[in-house]
């Protein structure tokens, strides 16, 4: 199945961070980045990182599932070999 993704603007993403009320530590977390350095990456700078699917995928996902839920993603992926580790 073929998609067609068009990126979040750095303003749809500043956006989104304050609607969420939240740091870019917090961001950086949500969507699974590095840090916060690593979030700033995508909303600022010369030419800002265009954010892929997938990383929006995770994104949203982590907004809008459960934790419950999304551990029930998590669990479907080991079952074809793909083991993700949170580091605490």
């Amino acid at each position: 199945m073929p998609i067609q993704f068009s990126e979040p603007s750095t303003e749809d993403l500043a956006d989104l961070k304050r609607r969420r009320n939240a740091t870019g530590k917090e961001m950086a977390e949500i969507f699974w980045l590095g840090g916060d350095h690593q979030w700033r990456k995508y909303t600022g700078g010369h030419e800002p990182r265009k954010m892929s699917f997938h990383v929006a995928f995770v994104g949203a996902a982590q907004m809008v599932l459960t934790p419950e839920e999304f551990n029930r993603v998590l669990q479907e992926m080991e079952s074809f070999g793909a083991r993700v580790r949170k580091e605490e």
